[in-house]
Formats: structure tokens, sequence, C-alpha cells
């Protein structure tokens, strides 16, 4: 938990700083290359994670790993570095996107499913999602077969469940209920 508020400050902080340079897009790319890398190598994370690595060893790796970003993202590995918090760097680069994304008007939606979406299925639910926000919305599938069919909805801290593991869970609740009062 101490973690994730750390990094939302140094996320805050680094985006407040790149708005008032107006290099806040190129910071942004530069995280969302952070999270691919650190998504695909848990080596990565689990060396920065390492308390017996020195932090010059850690900030050296990072910076050759990540040789080619801008001015603005060296200064925020510095800093994490100075600070002995470079083992953050991957929920920093996180707590970025979404705030600067939230800065730009953008807000992400997961779309759970039981298989990938149709573009008409992505239509519907796109209509379902602007309902529950005005915020422009970046929609991302994600395939998870153990809910049969239908579609969980995941708007920020709103979601809304129209699957069929839902719908039968409800149905069972209300036949007990209607069961256990007669």
């Amino acid at each position: 938990m101490k973690n994730n508020r750390a990094a939302l400050r140094y996320a805050k902080a680094t985006l407040s700083l790149a708005l008032e340079q107006g290099n806040a897009p190129a910071i942004e790319q530069d995280m969302v290359a952070v999270i691919d890398v650190c998504s695909t190598n848990q080596n990565l994370i689990d060396f920065l994670d390492n308390p017996v690595v020195s932090i010059q060893s850690k900030q050296e790796t990072v910076s050759k790993v990540f040789s080619s970003l801008s001015e603005g993202s060296k200064n925020l590995i510095s800093i994490l570095a100075a600070n002995n918090r470079i083992n953050l760097l991957n929920q920093v680069a996180e707590q970025f996107v979404v705030l600067n994304q939230i800065q730009q008007g953008k807000q992400k939606a997961v779309v759970t499913s039981a298989a990938p979406l149709t573009a008409d299925l992505e239509k519907t639910i796109l209509g379902k999602a602007k309902e529950l926000s005005s915020a422009t919305l970046i929609l991302s599938n994600v395939v998870n077969p153990s809910i049969t069919g239908g579609f969980i909805l995941r708007i920020g801290d709103l979601q809304y469940n129209a699957s069929v593991v839902d719908q039968l869970d409800t149905l069972k609740r209300q036949l007990t209920k209607t069961n256990n009062s007669v």
C-alpha cells in the first residue's frame, strides 16, 4: 500500500512538471515503454526489488535498458534512484499514464469477456460505457472464459457486470431467498 501511495506521489509530481514543461506526451510514451518492458520481464522487476543490489547498479541497468528515454524520464529515474525508490519505476509509470490520460479527458475502460470482442459487440459495449462516463474512453478487452458469457465492464472504480455467471448467481440468491421464506 505504501509503495502505491509513494508511486502515486512521484507520478503526480512528474506529471505536474511535465505539464509545466510541455513534455507530458513524450514522458507518457516513455512510461508506456517502461510498462511494456516490465510486464514482459519479471527478472527486471526482481532485480529492482532486490535489496542486496546497490542503487548505483540498479540505476545503471535501468539507464541501459531504457537508453532512449526523454530527458524528463531520465530525470525521474535519477530522482527515484537518489531516494532509493527505483524499485517503484513500473508502478510510477503505470500511475503516470493513468493520471496523464485523466488530465487529457481520457479514461481506460476494461471489458472482460469469455471470448474476444467482435466489432458489433465492441460498439454496443462502448455505447453502454459512454452512459457511465463522459470521458473519452480507451477500450481494452481481457478474455476470461470463466465468466461463461456476457461481459464485465470496468471504468475507473465503476463496474457493470453483465456476465452469465453473475446472472446465474443472482438467480441462485433469489431462489434461495424465496425457498427460505416459504
